[in-house]
């Protein structure tokens, strides 16, 4: 346990800090969650709702990742990343709807 008053105040912001920080990974997870869903959906039964509801859903986990990055709760490697496997998976759920 912290002895002075600077170290008790420093685990009070960590705190702080690491609950602001789950919120932002949090809905990060639970956006990204959504969009793997609506490619699913609009992979199993394609249509103009379905495909709006993946572009809504991609752009708005584009939002938060690249908010996450900006306040430096994810790494910008890893919000790369994770807007790249997004950008796969909903490729590979358009691209072959749009040809058949």
């Amino acid at each position: 346990m912290a002895n002075n008053k600077s170290s008790k105040k420093r685990i009070e912001i960590a705190e702080r800090n690491r609950l602001h920080n789950r919120t932002y990974k949090s809905a990060v997870r639970t956006l990204m969650k959504r969009c793997f869903a609506a490619c699913t959906a609009y992979t199993q039964e394609p249509g103009d709702a379905a495909k709006q509801a993946v572009q809504s859903s991609l752009s708005a986990a584009f939002s938060k990742i690249d908010k996450a990055v900006k306040v430096g709760v994810l790494h910008r490697n890893n919000g790369a990343n994770q807007k790249s496997r997004l950008s796969a998976a909903v490729k590979t759920a358009i691209e072959p709807a749009a040809k058949a």
